[in-house]
């Protein structure tokens, strides 16, 4: 299915509200106006509050960020720009290459970061690491972790 940017208004929300699956894309406040996707099989929705609830096989996605998890909560302004998202349920995020799974993620996209929290794996290629948190910076691809372990593979010594 192809996601397209969708405004928000009244008619369009409680027609969104009644469908299933969901289907939405939202530009963003800063990072370029890209959209973020967002699918899931239910959508609940307050305008008034500048809120929404996003239930069962939940995905979004941002460029090259993409997360998928049972439940996302997500805070919007009346223009409508995406501001704030946090999933929970298990989450499993991907970026440029990092693939990430933890219990719940929150997404700053005003400030394009992506924290991860509860007990962290990420992975690349053969790489892993444990973190009890893990913070993305979603254009740079920069990961900071707290509390960590794990295994880097170091290539063989060249005879």
């Amino acid at each position: 299915m192809r996601l397209r940017p969708l405004r928000f208004v009244p008619l369009a929300v409680a027609t969104l509200a009644l469908a299933a699956p969901v289907a939405v894309a939202d530009p963003l406040l800063g990072g370029g106006g890209e959209p973020v996707a967002m699918q899931a099989d239910h959508l609940d929705v307050d305008v008034a509050a500048g809120s929404a609830v996003l239930t069962g096989n939940v995905s979004l996605a941002k460029g090259d960020l993409h997360v998928s998890c049972p439940r996302v909560e997500v805070k919007f302004d009346t223009s409508p720009h995406v501001s704030w998202a946090r999933g929970s349920g298990g989450v499993s995020a991907d970026v440029r290459g990092v693939h990430a799974e933890a219990p719940e993620v929150e997404l700053d996209l005003t400030k394009q970061v992506l924290d991860l929290r509860g007990g962290v794996r990420l992975t690349r290629g053969q790489g892993w690491l444990h973190a009890e948190h893990a913070s993305i910076d979603i254009a740079t691809a920069k990961v900071s972790l707290e509390q960590v372990k794990g295994s880097i593979p170091v290539p063989p010594r060249a005879r």
